[in-house]
C-alpha cells in the first residue's frame, strides 16, 4: 500500500544536493526546490531512506521525512499553485 510522504532536505554541498534531488525526482509526484511529495510503498521508503543515508554527511546535512494523509487537500498561500495529480500513477 502506498502512502504519501513529504521529504525535505537541507544539504550543504552542491554535488550531494544534486544527487539527492535526482534520487527524489524518481519517487516524487511533485516538488519544489528541496521538498518532494512521494507516494511510496514501505519497500520504496526503505530504499529512499537508505539511499539518502548513504548520500548525506550526517554532521552537515539534514533530511526530514513526514507522513501525510493523502486524502487531505493542500492549502496554498501567495502565488503557490495547488498540485494537480493525474487520475492515475504508473510506477514501473
Amino acid at each position: 500500500m502506498r502512502r504519501l510522504y513529504l521529504i525535505a532536505y537541507d544539504i550543504c554541498e552542491p554535488r550531494r544536493l544534486n544527487r539527492a534531488r535526482e534520487l527524489l525526482k524518481g519517487y516524487s509526484t511533485g516538488g519544489q526546490k528541496s521538498v518532494f511529495e512521494c507516494w511510496c510503498t514501505p519497500a520504496e521508503l526503505r530504499e529512499v531512506t537508505e539511499s539518502l543515508r548513504e548520500l548525506i554527511e550526517e554532521d552537515e546535512d539534514r533530511v526530514h521525512i513526514f507522513t501525510l494523509d493523502g486524502r487531505s487537500r493542500p492549502h496554498t498561500l501567495g502565488i503557490a499553485v495547488p498540485p494537480s495529480d493525474p487520475a492515475f500513477f504508473y510506477f514501473g
